[in-house]
């Protein structure tokens, strides 16, 4: 009998436990769906390190980036758009795409809902990141409204019936912004990436058309660019880096990796659970978020 018992004990254990090592060992599929190309880019300390782990992540940009250019006509910036969003991708190692909609044009239809419930379901995703809804572009705003109508519908069979259904729905996770109105934003989880954020600027530094050119230009300093790429490189990082400044976030840094390292964090990427999909819990944080250990 005490045989038995034992037995039976261990085989309980076995079978708890092999599911646990399953889950946590399952490779995870990211998507991160921006408006233009570089707007993934957001969350590229981020998503480097669970390329490092051997993730599937694709980037997506919903526009093709026509419009941000003084100089460049639309075909041939959307070209060259759609070739440097490739190359930061390749940067970390991860598929980076744009689709076709026109930069400053895109709408929340119900066709472009379709494209986005197809990449989500395309890319069979465990975690979708996108902008929150609330934005002074209107690309990035309807970005944030076409993920949160797709959210609950990629799980319904009737909804584009010729791509497969997520059985799961995906953790949707909005990336942080600055702006209050209506609402601000509020860290769920913010990830230390001191450690990557020149391979996150290198991703940036592949997008010369736009952080060099455009954006320079739109902000009144295109006189303040370097000329050679090494110094350029050097500017941006002066320039960019305080993006991502860990200020803003240190009680949760501290919160989740300790009053140490928490309150030495630099710079970090924070997200926060839109409650469209699948809950981030404390159950789950780290299956989703294993460097946090």
């Amino acid at each position: 009998m005490k045989r038995f018992l034992l037995l039976f004990g261990m085989l309980a254990v076995f079978c708890w436990v092999m599911p646990l090592q399953a889950q946590t060992n399952q490779k995870l599929r990211i998507i991160i769906i921006g408006a233009h190309p570089d707007d993934p880019d957001e969350m590229g300390g981020t998503a480097y390190k669970w390329a490092q782990l051997g993730y599937d992540v694709l980037m997506v940009s919903l526009t093709n980036g026509d419009a941000g250019h003084y100089k460049m006509t639309p075909e041939e910036l959307a070209k060259t758009r759609r070739e440097e969003a490739r190359r930061a991708g390749e940067v970390i190692g991860v598929r980076y795409i744009t689709l076709d909609n026109h930069d400053g044009q895109l709408m929340p239809t119900y066709e472009n809902r379709l494209q986005v419930i197809r990449l989500i379901r395309e890319h069979k995703a465990d975690i979708v990141i996108y902008p929150r809804p609330y934005d002074y572009h209107p690309d990035h705003r309807y970005t944030g409204i076409l993920v949160n109508d797709a959210a609950y519908m990629v799980t319904v069979p009737r909804i584009l019936p010729e791509v497969p259904f997520l059985e799961k729905n995906p953790l949707f996770l909005y990336m942080s912004d600055g702006f209050t109105h209506p609402e601000p934003f509020k860290p769920d989880v913010c990830i230390d990436i001191d450690d990557v954020i020149e391979k996150k600027m290198d991703m940036y530094h592949q997008h010369t058309c736009q952080v060099y050119d455009w954006l320079p230009f739109n902000r009144g300093m295109l006189d303040q660019v370097p000329a050679t790429e090494a110094e350029r490189r050097a500017w941006l990082g002066k320039q960019w880096k305080n993006n991502w400044n860990a200020d803003p976030y240190r009680e949760k840094l501290i919160e989740l990796y300790g009053q140490e390292r928490g309150s030495q964090v630099k710079y970090c990427e924070a997200f926060q659970d839109s409650e469209y999909g699948t809950r981030l819990t404390k159950e789950n944080l780290y299956y989703y978020f294993p460097f946090l250990k």
